[in-house]
């Protein structure tokens, strides 16, 4: 094969991770990064690597399977051409796919499911690829595996997936109902999707007892797993890999050639171990300063509130992901709602840049591969004026339920 052509496919955002990926091993080569430290990270985070890479491959199967297809192609359906009743039900599915199977799951596969299926019915195109977008990132609150950063802010304050979901599901509320009026307000309201009636898709059909049966495990599978995240604590890892086996199982007998390597997330996993190299680094020489000043050491409302507003405004600049864990470093042991509020920041407020999370990019990717361009300053101005009501709404609701 071509080297030339290998290096052509690589992409900026592959250049970036491997990148990221090598500063953090320079890191810990010259001794910047103690090597004490840098395997006590890597520890830390390789549980969450095994569950992002099998989630990520058992979403990948289900999406081959046609699981995400028919259910996509159902809620056109029952929409019947009016265009609220798709706005409720997108809403719903962009909000269950993100809680319950996690942010990127929404951003590799729900968008562009959503993409085709408007070309498809003829459904404007734009409000279903916004929906995708900012549901990945506020919808994000509730489960330990809607998000990486849930996965360490529950490890961090030793919260079970249901104490968890205890403490988020006021501001995941919150959260969800304000990103549905903004949607409504700035994608889905008749003068600014342009048109007043969709049509409907045909139903779905699956071709044979071959693809029925890789639709059935498929969806058995994935549902299993959301069953099993209550029950599981630490071991979800271990639960998105039982079950991604089960559908490479049942993909290697019934249709082997789809089985691949591209389906593991190699950039994602690139990309998050360079980070938990390079962020603890910064962090040692002048980060975590910053974030102290930012944040301050207020324990009460105005310090969550103070978090929450440096962890969305350091998202926005750098990345959700390193704002998140050199914000994690400077709270106190102890202080659960200050950490969370950060959380909360970190996980709805990555919606005015591109680049503010890595689901956001990975959205932004989707719709560059179908077509469909999203206009840079209405997506800024719109997602400002969102982060700034979804953030203050759900620290609100942090609040009442602390």
């Amino acid at each position: 094969m071509d080297v030339r052509s290998v290096v052509a496919r690589i992409g900026v955002l592959d250049w970036i991770r491997g990148g990221l990926l090598l500063v953090g091993l320079l890191c810990v080569a010259t001794g910047l990064l103690p090597a004490a430290d840098a395997r006590a990270n890597i520890a830390r985070i390789a549980p969450i690597l095994l569950f992002l890479g099998t989630v990520i491959v058992l979403a990948n199967l289900a999406r081959q399977a046609k699981v995400f297809d028919v259910i996509a192609t159902w809620v056109a359906i029952g929409g019947r051409g009016n265009y609220a009743a798709l706005f409720g039900l997108c809403v719903v599915f962009a909000s269950l796919t993100t809680t319950l199977l996690n942010l990127d799951t929404t951003a590799v596969l729900l968008t562009p499911v959503l993409l085709a299926l408007a070309a498809r019915a003829d459904i404007a195109a734009l409000p279903l690829a916004m929906t995708a977008i900012w549901l990945a990132n506020t919808a994000s609150l509730l489960l330990p595996v809607s998000n990486l950063t849930n996965l360490l802010a529950a490890d961090r304050v030793a919260l079970t997936a249901p104490e968890f979901a205890a403490h988020m599901a006021l501001p995941q509320v919150a959260s969800i109902l304000a990103t549905a009026v903004f949607l409504w307000a700035c994608y889905w309201r008749r003068g600014a999707r342009g048109r007043d009636r969709y049509v409907p898709p045909p139903r779905p059909t699956l071709d044979g007892p071959r693809e029925r049966a890789l639709f059935g495990i498929s969806g058995a599978a994935c549902l299993l797993f959301v069953v099993a995240i209550p029950f599981v604590g630490d071991a979800i890892g271990y639960a998105s890999a039982g079950a991604a086996l089960v559908v490479v199982v049942a993909f290697a007998v019934l249709d082997r050639r789809r089985l691949r390597p591209g389906l593991v997330p190699w950039q994602l996993l690139i990309f998050v171990t360079g980070l938990f190299l390079v962020v603890p680094t910064l962090s040692r020489y002048g980060l975590s300063d910053v974030m102290i000043a930012l944040m301050g050491t207020d324990p009460g409302a105005a310090g969550a509130f103070r978090a929450a507003a440096a962890g969305a405004g350091l998202s926005n600049v750098l990345n959700n992901l390193p704002a998140y864990t050199a914000g994690e470093a400077v709270v106190p042991d102890g202080q659960v709602t200050t950490l969370l509020a950060l959380l909360i920041g970190t996980n709805v407020g990555p919606i005015v840049t591109p680049w503010a999370s890595l689901a956001t990019l990975l959205c932004f990717e989707a719709c560059r591969r179908h077509g469909l361009r999203v206009p840079a300053l209405g997506f800024v101005l719109a997602g400002l004026g969102l982060a700034v009501v979804a953030v203050g709404a759900a620290v609100a609701a942090l609040l009442v339920t602390a």
